[in-house]
């Protein structure tokens, strides 16, 4: 049987396994704490982390998440049998195109996000790079945070037979996540009304400064 129908199961019969909860270190200026930049603004810091699957089949399904950490913003969900160096590089080129460039990227140091490609790259963009310390995934919060709901909610209810499925529905659930879900960090607004909140801010004071 199908490890997802078999959670679907459990679910409707309310059955939990427990989770074996794990001590986090906190952000701040304790000896040996990594002091986390926070972002100030829209492109400042965007983070990513990959997220893993599969189709009924058992094929592998590799996903990729980019959020922006101020607006809370998921700027897309790449999904695809296998990403490389390569395909976060075309991933970036598209968004920073359609976005701007942020200040910071923030990634734990897979190979993907710390291939000397994608360092160089991203140097040429002028953008910085913010690496977590290895096995501190609590310091890439909003990405963490994305993919936990982002599995909770879409991966572990739907069984995708094909890769051309997973794609329409995690594209669906990202326009869902942005246009749809508030959250209380944005005074209970979704991203997209935060965003244009913002967006009128800044053009009402540049007029009145004109």
């Amino acid at each position: 049987m199908n490890r997802k129908r078999v959670q679907r199961l459990w679910r409707l019969e309310s059955l939990r396994v427990p989770i074996k909860q794990r001590k986090r270190r906190r952000l701040g200026n304790i000896d040996g704490a990594v002091t986390r930049r926070r972002a100030e603004h829209r492109l400042d810091v965007w983070s990513y982390d990959f997220v893993m699957d599969a189709t009924e089949d058992g094929r592998r399904l590799k996903m990729l998440p980019i959020v922006d950490e101020f607006s809370r913003e998921c700027l897309t969900v790449e999904v695809a049998r296998h990403l490389t160096a390569t395909d976060v590089i075309v991933t970036l080129d598209r968004l920073f195109k359609e976005h701007g460039a942020p200040r910071y990227l923030r990634s734990d140091n897979g190979p993907e996000f710390v291939a000397h490609a994608v360092k160089d790259w991203l140097t040429k963009s002028s953008v910085a790079t913010l690496y977590i310390e290895p096995g501190a995934p609590w310091q890439n919060a909003y990405s963490e945070s994305f993919n936990s709901r982002f599995r909770d909610e879409l991966l572990d209810r739907e069984v995708f037979t094909t890769l051309a499925e997973a794609k329409v529905l995690a594209e669906d659930y990202r326009r869902s996540y942005n246009t749809e879900r508030p959250h209380s960090s944005l005074e209970y607004q979704t991203p997209a009304a935060f965003i244009v909140a913002q967006t009128q801010t800044i053009n009402s004071v540049s007029y009145a400064g004109s």
